[in-house]
Formats: structure tokens, sequence, C-alpha cells
């Protein structure tokens, strides 16, 4: 068996996205059990986190905020208007668009969640300068991945 080629850049611990994919997935671990506490997914966290910001706001918007099409946040919707959190309704002026707004229970939620940033900055023991970092390196690289060229 021959030893493969170290200057190869096909070797795993050259890749970028597999240390993406790797803090991702333990990322995505460290936060069930916070959210575990407030009967979310991660999913419907972050997309309560953006309704906690703008309480009202259409299907179309919201994906787009939280990068997810529309077969992927309906049925999320749907779940979250389950447990009474957000209210799903048809535009007054114009019925094709769903309007999501948030419930009582879903304004009271937040209070919970305000711990959670807190929480996982404790977890991933980096100051805040360090954390800023990483977001804007994610963000400038999901910008470069996703713009047309």
């Amino acid at each position: 068996m021959t030893k493969p080629d170290s200057s190869s850049n096909l070797t795993l611990d050259k890749q970028i996205c597999f240390s993406l994919y790797s803090a991702s997935n333990a990322m995505a671990r460290s936060y069930q059990p916070l959210l575990k506490k407030l009967d979310l997914t991660y999913l419907q966290y972050i997309v309560m986190m953006v309704l906690w910001q703008d309480s009202t706001m259409n299907v179309k918007e919201l994906g787009a905020k939280v990068h997810l099409d529309s077969g992927t946040l309906t049925p999320l919707l749907k779940r979250l208007e389950a447990k009474g959190l957000v209210i799903r309704s048809r535009s007054q002026s114009d019925e094709r668009v769903r309007l999501i707004s948030l419930s009582d229970a879903g304004k009271k939620l937040r209070q919970a969640a305000e711990q959670v940033p807190d929480m996982m900055m404790c977890k991933s023991k980096m100051t805040s300068e360090e954390l800023s970092s990483l977001k804007q390196a994610c963000d400038l690289l999901l910008k470069n991945l996703t713009t047309a060229d």
C-alpha cells in the first residue's frame, strides 16, 4: 500500500468546507439542549429570532432572511403555528401573500430565549472579537458563493 501524497489538495485536513461542516454540526449539537428547553428546533429558533426583530412579514421575505425556500419554510411555520407561537394569515391587499406574525406566546418566548446567545458564547470559549471576526468571514464567504459570476 502506497502512502498518499501529502502535497495533494485532496486531503481532508486541507478542506475548508470540511472544517465549516464540522463546526456547523458541533454548533447545532451545542444549541440542542438550550433550545429543547424552549421546545424549538434550530431552524425554528432562527425563524423566531427574525420574527422577534420584525414581528410581521410575508413568507417570501422571511425565507430570504433565513435562506430557506418555501418548501422547507412552510412546514416549519405550520409547526410553529401548531405550537401557538406564530399566526399565519393572508394579506388583505393580496390574498396570495401569506403573512407571518408572532402570537402573544411567541412574543413571551423571547424572554426565555434571551439567555441562549450568551450561553453559546460561553460554550464557544472564544472572545466576542474572535466570534465577530468569524461571523464576518462566514458572511463574506456566503456572499461570495451566492453572488452570480
